[in-house]
């Protein structure tokens, strides 16, 4: 059985031949938001519909490391090693300190509640750059069934506290990830509930103040969506799709594919050179050994 398809010679040296996609664990209802700590040596995820975050430690198997989890979905790390995790229970964006306690950063735009945030990343200069969609709210299955009161937007934490809105021109803006230098922010749209899907990835350039500019098409995601996606240290985007994991190049051409047996919503480097691909899929956590490194997410 081979786990990968090729479109382009580059990609057979990105693949192991010998190293098999595994499952390590399942039982979810809808995997999501892997983060690796390296320090702590474990991956963190979410399991939104049953409200928990998981652990998942090499040789110690499956914990779980909060319940509730307030819905919890994307998550990463900021540059002090913090939890940042996206919330739908409370609409809002919170930071797990080093002592444990957690911290509001964010739930309001304007004076209104944000929709569900969804997936989120830390820039060098201490910013929180989120996604905030309405699939936490559009029914009780992900959150809480509630009004939406805000556009779904792309919005831009300073570390001062002040929010702005940096992209208002999306259906469902949902996963993101920067280039190695931070100068281009990718977006996924997967489009909102009930109406025709876009299954796209968008492209910014990023100024040095932290407004976009651009937002043209990256790459059309087939089969399925772009939802969650990270970078390698060569600028190689490695995305979500319907059938497992799709390869980018940084100028959006699909170069391979590694096949996984369900649907796919999220994925993050990790192990001890970032050289594993760790993948939130449906119901089961997968992973596979790569020849590539993936870009630390602190």
């Amino acid at each position: 059985m081979s786990f990968f398809e090729v479109f382009d010679p580059a990609f057979r040296r990105f693949v192991l031949g010998n190293a098999p996609v595994k499952q390590l664990a399942s039982g979810f209802d809808w995997a999501e938001g892997p983060v690796w700590f390296g320090d702590a040596g474990c991956l963190i995820f979410s399991d939104i519909p049953n409200n928990r975050m998981l652990r998942w430690t090499p040789g110690s198997g499956l914990t779980t490391f909060r319940s509730p989890s307030n819905y919890a979905n994307g998550n990463t790390r900021d540059r002090q090693g913090r939890l940042i995790t996206c919330e739908h229970g409370t609409r809002s964006v919170t930071r797990t300190e080093l002592d444990g306690s957690i911290t509001t950063l964010v739930d309001r735009f304007e004076g209104k509640r944000l929709n569900s945030p969804n997936d989120v990343v830390v820039a060098c200069d201490g910013a929180i750059w989120f996604t905030d969609p309405h699939y936490g709210i559009a029914s009780d299955y992900e959150g809480y069934k509630s009004e939406q009161e805000l556009p779904c937007h792309v919005y831009r934490l300073d570390p001062n506290g002040s929010i702005r809105a940096v992209a208002t021109d999306f259906n469902c803006p949902n996963g993101l990830a920067f280039s190695p230098d931070e100068t281009r922010l990718y977006v996924a749209d997967t489009g909102r509930v009930g109406m025709a899907d876009p299954s796209h990835i968008r492209v910014f350039d990023v100024s040095p103040d932290g407004r976009l500019s651009g937002g043209g098409l990256f790459h059309e995601i087939s089969p399925g969506h772009a939802d969650g996606f990270r970078v390698d240290t060569e600028g190689h985007l490695w995305s979500s799709a319907g059938d497992g994991v799709h390869c980018l190049t940084p100028d959006g051409r699909l170069i391979g594919k590694i096949f996984v047996p369900e649907l796919v919503s999220n994925l993050c480097f990790g192990g001890r050179a970032r050289h594993q691909l760790f993948i939130t899929a449906t119901t089961g956590l997968y992973t596979i050994t790569l020849n590539r490194n993936g870009m630390a997410y602190f």
